[in-house]
């Protein structure tokens, strides 16, 4: 392809004025925004920038080489992106990603001759219950077979907006009920009645006490319980602190906060509101990752909707709190739904994990107090406030009150999100799915990050002591099934992928240990490996499980191991050496 000219900065322009006096938090904001103007970050672009935020050039770089969505060089004016995933994967996304390209007579990873498109592969975009998926300039494609790519990329079809099935249904009586940013259709579905009753009957105190004695823990994968951190918030000192809610799921097999934002945004908005003013804060941040960009779109106009009606902004519904929003898109990094890593994207930088403690707690964004909690830890917390402690704790266990959202994915008959009261075994959870499809060979319990089972453990119950007694994560709720017909060290394999992609670097634990990790599996799956190779499997996982600085490097060799343990004859092929 011939060499492009310098882009045209006259597009750049008032995208400078409308963030001129912000400095280094709104890097990101801007660098996406003036490649949308300007097509990729060519140099002149970026020294434009550094001199209007007054960001060194070798920062910029730096975090312009960090995340997968900036792009330094030329790419095509419109993307397809193929998922990845080791759920796509399994569904056949490589055999997808490659008819892209080749109807677009294009390698992945490079661009068209006409500068038209770029095709390539992506990690994750959360459409898991309708793989393969890919993303055809921002629209999310459900079910992109490799035979009907012309089809998909010529006239995409966006995929429906998610569902959420199962009783109760809490979370999810919105979903699909009404228009998703309809502000006088969600209160007469019951929407703000949490945030009403908060400002007009309850202290800030009262809130805590609240959701400390329902029980709610976050539903992230670290399982904190949601009102203790909500208290130590409060009470640590400084005039300034933020509530940021992590939307950032990036998790393979994890989808149902991409269901929540889409379908029901505004309950997003109510629980970053009730957080708010339990905590004393004034501004919160919803970082949603960049791979949803339809959740993005429906979010800002949700958010501009509970402005007008007075849910958002000064003085909200006339009292004396006010409390407004800023989203804020994810780049393309794993990383950055670890929360600290998510703070540093906030504030400009690349998303490094930060040593803890200090905690967010304290020590948060912008070296504030902060809260940060995902998107179904907010809605439930906005739910408990508007119905009770009571009706909460009314269904689920005795140690895991309440309901959970599960992902189901892969060999089921209906892939989807399902709300579930805790202690639901897991073969219910797969029959309200339709059930499995096929004979089970394994499924993945809590996402990349998480353990193997097999079909012998239909009857363990889904809750945090009872998957904790059998050495098993929860997670972030991910339930993904694989048949007897699957490729199991294919998706041993993908995962291993993933890991090594997505680590950040900061620390060697991780950054070597992913890579050597791949390169085993890589044997493995080749039929190459050795016994002495499948061993140092162990010894790689050990050394990145308890040396790692965050959770990625902690986590990145769970699933491989639980397999190896599962079924050791999987990795081995009879050699000695």
């Amino acid at each position: 392809m011939a060499d492009r000219p310098s882009p045209d900065l006259t597009p750049l322009q008032p995208i400078l004025a409308n963030y001129a006096g912000q400095g280094r938090s709104a890097l990101i904001p801007v660098l996406l925004e003036a490649q949308r103007a300007c097509g990729y970050l060519a140099e002149p672009v970026v020294e434009a920038i550094g001199q209007n935020l007054r960001v060194p050039l070798a920062e910029i770089h730096g975090v312009i080489e960090f995340y997968t969505m900036l792009y330094p060089q030329p790419v095509g004016r419109n993307f397809v992106r193929v998922c990845t995933s080791p759920i796509c994967a399994a569904l056949g996304s490589e055999a997808a990603l490659e008819a892209a390209a080749r109807h677009l007579k294009v390698r992945p990873g490079a661009v068209t001759s006409d500068g038209e498109w770029s095709v390539e592969g992506v990690e994750c975009l959360g459409l898991c219950d309708m793989a393969p998926a890919a993303l055809v300039g921002d629209t999310p494609v459900a079910h992109a077979e490799s035979s009907q790519a012309a089809a998909w990329i010529g006239a995409p079809s966006a995929a429906p907006l998610g569902r959420i099935a199962g009783e109760p249904r809490w979370l999810s009586g919105r979903c699909g009920a009404i228009e998703p940013t309809d502000v006088r259709a969600f209160v007469a579905h019951g929407g703000f009645r949490g945030l009403q009753r908060t400002l007009k009957e309850l202290t800030p105190a009262q809130v805590v006490a609240e959701i400390k004695g329902s029980g709610l823990v976050g539903r992230g994968g670290a399982a904190f319980p949601t009102g203790t951190k909500w208290e130590m918030t409060a009470a640590a000192p400084g005039e300034v602190r933020y509530v940021v809610c992590n939307a950032d799921e990036s998790e393979p097999g994890t989808f149902k906060d991409r269901v929540l934002l889409e379908g029901d945004p505004l309950s997003v908005i109510e629980g970053m509101a009730v957080a708010a003013y339990a905590v004393g804060a004034r501004r919160g941040y919803l970082y949603v990752r960049g791979e949803y960009p339809r959740a993005q779109s429906i979010l800002t106009r949700a958010l501009e909707a509970a402005r007008a009606e007075g849910f958002l902004g000064e003085r909200i519904q006339g009292t004396a709190f006010s409390f407004d929003i800023e989203l804020r898109s994810g780049a393309g990094a794993y990383i950055c739904g670890e929360e600290t890593s998510l703070f540093e994207s906030i504030e400009g930088k690349r998303g490094f994990p930060r040593l803890k403690p200090p905690f967010p707690t304290t020590h948060g964004l912008f070296g504030a107090p902060t809260v940060i909690n995902n998107v179904e830890t907010l809605c439930t917390g906005a739910w408990i406030l508007a119905n009770g402690v009571e009706a909460y704790r009314s269904v689920g266990t005795k140690d895991s009150p309440g309901s959970k959202l599960f992902c189901v994915s892969g060999d089921t008959a209906a892939p989807g999100v399902y709300e579930v009261p805790f202690g639901t075994t897991l073969g219910a959870l797969l029959s309200l799915a339709g059930g499995p499809r096929g004979e089970v060979r394994a499924i993945l319990l809590g996402g990349a990050a998480g353990a193997f089972v097999g079909p012998d453990q239909m009857d363990l119950p889904l809750s945090f002591e009872d998957l904790k007694a059998a050495g098993l994560p929860l997670g972030s709720g991910v339930v993904a099934v694989f048949n007897t017909s699957r490729d199991l060290r294919g998706v041993l394999l993908s995962l291993a992928h993933f890991f090594a992609h997505e680590s950040c670097g900061k620390c060697f634990p991780c950054q070597l240990g992913t890579q050597r990790q791949l390169e085993l599996m890589k044997k493995v799956h080749e039929g190459r490996a050795t016994r002495a190779d499948v061993a140092a499997l162990d010894d790689v996982g050990f050394t990145m499980t308890n040396a790692s600085l965050c959770g990625l490097g902690t986590t990145a060799a769970s699933a491989i191991l639980s397999a190896r343990r599962l079924w050791p004859e999987l990795l081995v092929d009879g050699r000695s050496a």
